[in-house]
């Protein structure tokens, strides 16, 4: 079963906000394509893939007041959402393969 983590996020400097994510429980096969055809940055570390997006103020996820104050709430709704964004890649490689 794939791991979604949030594993580092910030700012480095005005318009250049990031959030590394490790995802764990992938198959070779599932890095080896990913790897092939993700196109945010992306590193491959033993069995994990560690991606990290990056985005400017007005898109950053954990940039607004709210997410001050319900911060574990905002981590756990990207998580989901990488973990999503993720499955419709892995739906292709497995359509690819049946097609």
């Amino acid at each position: 079963m794939i791991d979604v983590k949030i594993t580092d996020y910030g700012c480095k400097k005005p318009n250049d906000n990031y959030i590394k994510y490790t995802v764990s429980g992938l198959t070779l096969e599932a890095i080896e394509y990913l790897d092939k055809n993700l196109e945010d940055k992306h590193t491959i570390s033993g069995d994990n893939l560690i991606i990290t997006m990056n985005f400017p103020d007005k898109y950053y996820p954990f940039g607004s007041d709210v997410a001050k104050f319900r911060l574990e709430d905002f981590i756990a709704r990207e998580e989901i959402e990488m973990m999503v964004f993720l499955s419709s890649f892995l739906e292709d490689m497995v359509n690819q393969v049946n097609d």
